[in-house]
């Protein structure tokens, strides 16, 4: 079973020919920075130019930026680029500020540089990730793999392969032990067993193989990847982690071993801190704004019905902890006990000014007090009473998998829909799923999407009362 890829034959060549072209373009688009901007080109831009490069070269080499990216998105071979080239432009800043030569370049020729350095790269390793494409459809350029274990993670990575040309991967066939050489799994056949896996492995038949086995199969496994050792195959284990419901999971180390976490946040490290900056900046900014109808809402509130301006309640923050969250008082009774029920269609609780304040969900503007206390976020899963929490955590599994993040004022759920009365389990258990949606799939831009669409549709429900 022979390679067809060109890139691999030439993997050496490849790879001096993207250093080459990485450097050039780096150093190139200095000095179109510098031609485009009316200034002069001096040594002080050849000396940046030189060590811009250098440093980027070395921080790539350390990333693996010249290392295979079959396999993988463009999307992640950007970020590497984009984390190298960051920490360029910070000692660069650093650099001319404490060496006090920050004057002798252009402002605005180094901003030119530090936006069109990145865009060049990318557009150039995009028109070269084109022609490969392009290139695979006379059948070249295509790695030609196997999948040891033809069961259902086995056909899971067949399909993920299919659907994914662009990594010029192509599925020869299949190994297993328990159907006979001939079967088709989803139209590709089953070449032999795992021993004849290694014995193909062994005469050079293959260049590379996933291996698929069921976490049961441990045994088998060691065996397997022990008999590998005397052939020149590159082997890749496939963890069988589908078994698990998986909630932002990640790999981490642990002095030197790896270990995958199950159910993570995705707010650790710098996306905490991103998340952290986002709500302290918009909760100042809407705090700011709605000064003066949270005025308005308070006298509204006192005129209308006896008791306080304002109720709290305890609901579950991040990981569980009680929280008080604060809400204008739209109901005649301030109830946080084990006897709280959900406020339904017309019911007799709520007042009628409270009802107005519901129904277009300015009762919850005090919570932006609450995250600028850090207790919530502006956007995340909404909290439920703690009664609710208890009421729910058995009926539906990963229920208690929301609080991994902190409670929002709104919510990927909230948009979709699901807010106000769950009169149905099945309600709540659609509501979860968007929550976990959410928390899987956090970033900033989801964030500003679920805040925009808020401005628009987020307020205003048909179960809001």
């Amino acid at each position: 079973m022979s390679e067809v890829g060109l890139v691999r034959f030439h993997q050496s060549g490849f790879a001096l020919l993207q250093r080459i072209s990485d450097i050039g373009l780096l150093a190139g688009t200095l000095w179109l920075s510098v031609w485009l901007t009316g200034s002069l080109w001096s040594d002080h831009y050849g000396v940046a130019a030189l060590a811009g490069v250098v440093l980027y070269y070395l921080l790539a080499e350390m990333n693996g930026m010249y290392a295979s990216w079959r396999g993988t998105s463009f999307s992640q071979e950007m970020r590497c680029f984009a984390w190298c080239w960051f920490w360029v432009i910070q000692v660069f800043l650093l650099t001319t500020f404490v060496g006090k030569i920050s004057a002798t370049y252009s402002r605005q020729a180094i901003l030119t540089w530090f936006v069109l350095a990145p865009f060049a790269v990318a557009l150039w390793r995009w028109l070269v990730l084109l022609l490969l494409k392009n290139i695979r459809h006379f059948g070249l350029n295509y790695q030609r793999v196997v999948i040891c274990g033809a069961g259902d993670l086995g056909k899971r990575l067949l399909q993920t392969i299919h659907n994914n040309s662009w990594m010029g991967l192509k599925i020869i066939g299949f190994y297993d032990d328990k159907l006979k050489p001939g079967t088709l799994v989803d139209s590709i056949p089953v070449l032999g067993n795992l021993d004849k896996l290694i014995e193909d492995g062994k005469n050079g038949r293959l260049d590379r193989v996933y291996i698929t086995l069921p976490l049961s199969a441990e045994q088998r496994m060691k065996k397997l990847l022990s008999d590998f050792t005397d052939t020149a195959v590159t082997v890749y284990m496939v963890p069988d982690m589908f078994v698990f419901e998986l909630l932002h999971s990640r790999w981490q180390d642990i002095g030197g071993m790896p270990v995958i976490s199950i159910y993570g946040t995705p707010l650790h490290g710098f996306g905490g801190l991103l998340k952290r900056v986002e709500d302290i900046i918009l909760s100042v900014l809407i705090l700011i704004l709605i000064a003066l109808p949270m005025l308005i809402i308070s006298l509204g509130v006192k005129l209308t019905s006896s008791g306080p301006v304002l109720f709290k309640q305890r609901r579950y923050g991040l990981g569980g902890e009680n929280i008080w969250v604060w809400k204008f008082r739209s109901m005649t009774v301030c109830e946080d006990d084990a006897s709280i029920k959900q406020v339904t269609c017309n019911d007799k609780r709520v007042t009628k000014f409270g009802a107005f304040l519901r129904r277009t969900s300015l009762d919850e503007l005090p919570q932006f007090i609450n995250v600028l206390q850090g207790q919530m976020s502006v956007v995340g899963p909404r909290p439920h009473a703690i009664i609710h929490n208890e009421q729910y955590r058995s009926l539906i599994p990963r229920y208690m998998l929301r609080h991994v993040v902190k409670p929002g004022i709104t919510g990927w759920a909230q948009i979709n829909g699901f807010r106000g009365e769950t009169d149905t389990l099945d309600k709540m258990e659609n509501r979860i799923d968007y929550d976990l949606f959410y928390i899987n799939n956090w970033s900033l831009f989801f964030d500003v999407k679920i805040v925009f669409l808020t401005i628009f549709n987020g307020f205003m429900g048909k179960n809001a009362y």
